[in-house]
């Protein structure tokens, strides 16, 4: 993968050999998150990066998840490290169960805690058919958007408590659908109802659950899954996609005070791409 840094290109559509901007230049922390402790599955990268990279700008030490890009994760700990904060990496297949297991006792070791839980891990290949979709790429993209993420989180609930936030990534996708992107698109809708069953699930315990829903985001996945980028974004109302800087600030909102009285909703950052929901 692509590894993404601070530094921002003057146009807000990545060119050929530059990368996606990770966070503005002038984005100021305020302390929002102070002595936070978070974890980002798929923080390696894109808006994962961008996210835990703005969270330690607001004060969260920060644990990410990542598959296999042990350059992109470094890059991300580095990142964070230069926020003054702290950076774990934990480095596995979130799919598997013994790896999930090991990644909680870590945490349970480390941080005894855990005040934010970012659901971001994710994967996509695109077919312009359902039967190009093989039931092998069925069952991947399935065990990796949402059933990992339900066992997982499950599991992490025993570090959580009273004002611990969960936030999970869903997409565009899930309101409007894509014909490229069906199996995807199914994960993202599933998402979104469990975004809403959590939430009204947790409640009494104060844990609000709420969720991220992208548009078209710069991302080293785009990059890799996509064929032709001529025409990416230039569907959205903006005419162009977004940057992972656009859209790591709505976690900020969701993870802070600020969004205190806000459980079960979505924040769509697409463009203008008006969806219900």
């Amino acid at each position: 993968m692509k590894t993404a840094n601070k530094s921002s290109s003057k146009s807000p559509v990545p060119k050929e050999g530059l990368f996606p901007e990770i966070i503005r230049k002038n984005y100021t922390g305020s302390g929002k998150l102070n002595n936070k402790k978070a974890l980002i599955t798929g923080g390696d990268s894109g808006i994962g990066q961008a996210v835990a990279v703005h969270f330690a700008r607001e004060g969260a030490d920060v644990a990410i998840i990542y598959l296999e890009s042990d350059k992109d994760a470094k890059e991300t700990k580095k990142l964070v490290e230069n926020e003054g904060r702290k950076c774990l990496l934990l480095k596995g297949d979130l799919t598997k169960k013994n790896f999930r297991d090991r990644c909680i006792l870590k945490m349970n070791k480390e941080w005894k805690n855990l005040d934010i839980l970012v659901n971001n891990a994710g994967i996509h290949y695109p077919q312009d058919s359902l039967s190009k979709i093989s039931d092998e790429q069925i069952r991947k993209t399935f065990d990796t958007n949402i059933i990992s993420m339900l066992s997982f989180t499950r599991d992490l609930l025993e570090l959580m408590q009273k004002g611990s936030r969960i936030i999970c990534t869903t997409s565009v996708t899930s309101y409007r659908g894509s014909d490229h992107l069906i199996d995807y698109s199914a994960t993202k809708g599933a998402i979104t109802t469990f975004i809403r069953s959590l939430a009204v699930n947790l409640a009494e315990k104060n844990i609000l659950v709420n969720g991220v829903a992208p548009g078209p985001i710069w991302t080293p996945l785009v990059k890799e899954t996509f064929d032709d980028l001529k025409t990416f974004g230039k569907d959205t109302a903006l005419k162009r996609a977004g940057q992972p800087s656009e859209v790591a600030p709505a976690y900020v909102f969701l993870a802070s005070e600020d969004s205190s009285f806000i459980t079960g909703e979505i924040i769509h950052v697409n463009g203008g791409d008006f969806v219900g929901g």
